[in-house]
């Protein structure tokens, strides 16, 4: 009996990638594994959106790198509300405004980092405590002071502009759970925003993107980011006027790959 199936002449695209690229064919159709696996795959970034962070597993693991965490949550009271209504999602709640104060004026520091679950709460579980385990240390070697780490759920990127004002840092790193794809539903972003305040906008700020197993590595992501963060206190500024201009570590995954359509 013949193979259904039709192969695609990219197929050899497939070792380079996760995309869905050259799945084949079944008669007019998208073959039956490939098609299980699409479904598959947007059960889980479905997952990833409405997952609750764990947030006493992160606090041990923020403890755990010897560094002070503080729970925090942004205005929208629901997952639900959340989603519909982004502008809550960038500020904090009155109660938490009021947890920040009862600490009593801050002990000015040169960064803070801020942990949000943003759209995948799964990417911050999986991948906040061992970046910080990554690039702590390389910042504390290097003199910079590290404030407290606030935990913040249903939050925006921009939360952290009102967090790292209310705890007096020269700049801000939100670490947060960006949109999932359907092949990447644990992808965690770094933005760093020098001199945070209320009210600044996305070209204050910078972004390093797709932190996770599968894509950029942590000891790559501390790279990026302390060559930003270095620039950023050198020339006291960040977003659409600095930018990455890091060298490439060198490792098996920056190896040169050879054009495929040029043939054997």
């Amino acid at each position: 009996m013949s193979d259904p199936l039709t192969p695609n002449g990219w197929q050899r695209l497939r070792a380079l990638t996760p995309a869905r690229i050259a799945l084949g064919r079944a008669g007019v159709s998208l073959p039956t594994a490939p098609h299980l696996e699409f479904q598959l795959s947007h059960a889980r970034a479905r997952k990833a959106v409405h997952h609750p962070l764990d947030v006493p597993a992160l606090e041990r693991g923020i403890a755990g790198l010897g560094l002070e965490s503080i729970v925090l949550d942004s205005a929208a009271p629901t997952r639900a509300v959340y989603l519909q209504r982004p502008d809550l999602g960038r500020k904090l709640s009155e109660a938490s405004r009021q947890r920040l104060a009862a600490r009593g004026a801050p002990v000015p520091c040169d960064v803070a980092f801020v942990v949000a679950d943003g759209l995948s709460a799964l990417a911050i579980e999986a991948n906040a405590v061992g970046f910080l385990g990554t690039v702590v240390p390389m910042l504390q070697a290097s003199g910079w002071t590290v404030g407290p780490v606030p935990v913040v759920t249903q939050a925006r990127v921009a939360i952290g502009d009102e967090i790292g004002a209310a705890l007096a840092a020269s700049l801000v790193v939100v670490l947060i759970g960006e949109r999932p794809g359907l092949s990447s539903p644990d992808s965690m972003g770094l933005y760093l925003t020098w001199a945070p305040k209320p009210g600044l906008t996305d070209e204050a700020r910078n972004c390093i993107s797709n932190v996770r197993a599968a894509g950029l590595s942590y000891a790559a992501a501390a790279h990026k980011l302390m060559f930003l963060m270095n620039e950023a206190r050198r020339r006291r500024l960040t977003g659409v006027a600095l930018k990455d201009e890091a060298e490439t570590l060198a490792g098996p995954d920056t190896a040169p790959h050879r054009n495929f359509l040029l043939g054997d």
